[in-house]
């Protein structure tokens, strides 16, 4: 088949189903993995180059909703009738059942059963090594530092903070992204501070952003020593690299509990 993926998430979910040698373009910010980056790029997620997209003939395009504004591409792609695959992401399940769903359309049913089983199975390991921890600490999240965004209850990272033994303090609210201020998140007293940015590289976040708002002083000396700066491709996209975010989340927070896990083979493989 000849595929193009129009947003990270889906490169990467297909990366994992082994079907990077069927791409045949994919969106800008498309950076993983290095094997596909010298397709044709055709253009930032939000204003894909349909002409471009329709030109290279594909036989399925994934899109992702979990890419606020990416109606705009599917609704040209149906329009044009192009064959393509509209996922949503939302939760860590979510995840394996696109593995089922993207496995099944591109043939390949049986390997994406094994991956997504492989999937679900280290999530479940996870979930019971959190069962063991005796102290879980309150972890806020920095989508984005001004205005300051975070993660609610229905979303992944509230998950991923769960199965690494720490919960989000943002998990009370019924929204999957969150426009908060500062006071606020002095207020809920997080234990750990995780910025990951979206859509900016590890290399241009700086704590200094947040070491320089008002009551930061104030903050103990250990929270102040838990202030990471955290790849944003590994927490801030629907795709199963989340659960090597996770692992590394865990040992962060609980090495003593999680220092012997490792991925799954076909995660170390890509």
């Amino acid at each position: 088949m000849r595929l193009i993926s129009i947003c990270p998430s889906n490169t990467e979910l297909l990366a994992y189903l082994s079907l990077t040698d069927q791409l045949v373009g994919l969106d800008d910010f498309s950076d993983w993995p290095l094997s596909v980056q010298h397709l044709p790029k055709l253009g930032p997620d939000l204003s894909i180059d349909i002409d471009a997209l329709e030109a290279l003939n594909p036989d399925l395009v994934l899109a992702s909703l979990s890419v606020p504004g990416m109606e705009k591409n599917v609704n040209e792609l149906v329009a044009r009738g192009i064959p393509h695959l509209v996922l949503d992401p939302q939760s860590l399940n979510d995840i394996a059942e696109d593995l089922l769903t993207v496995g099944h359309a591109c043939g390949i049913a049986s390997h994406a059963e094994v991956v997504a089983t492989a999937y679900k199975s280290f999530v479940d390991d996870m979930k019971q090594r959190a069962l063991t921890v005796d102290n879980t600490p309150e972890l806020y999240w920095e989508w984005w530092p001004k205005p300051i965004f975070t993660p609610g209850k229905i979303n992944w990272l509230t998950e991923v903070s769960e199965i690494s033994g720490g919960r989000n303090i943002f998990r009370d609210v019924e929204l999957a992204s969150i426009q908060t201020d500062w006071e606020e998140v002095l207020r809920r007293n997080p234990d750990y501070i995780f910025l990951a940015w979206v859509g900016v590289r590890l290399d241009k976040v700086t704590t200094k952003v947040v070491e320089k708002r008002p009551g930061f002083d104030g903050l103990t000396d250990e929270q102040k020593s838990h202030l990471y700066i955290m790849e944003e491709e590994l927490y801030c996209r629907p795709s199963p690299r989340l659960l090597e975010g996770a692992l590394k989340l865990a040992n962060i927070l609980h090495p003593d509990i999680y220092g012997d896990l490792e991925l799954p083979s076909w995660i170390k493989h890509n």
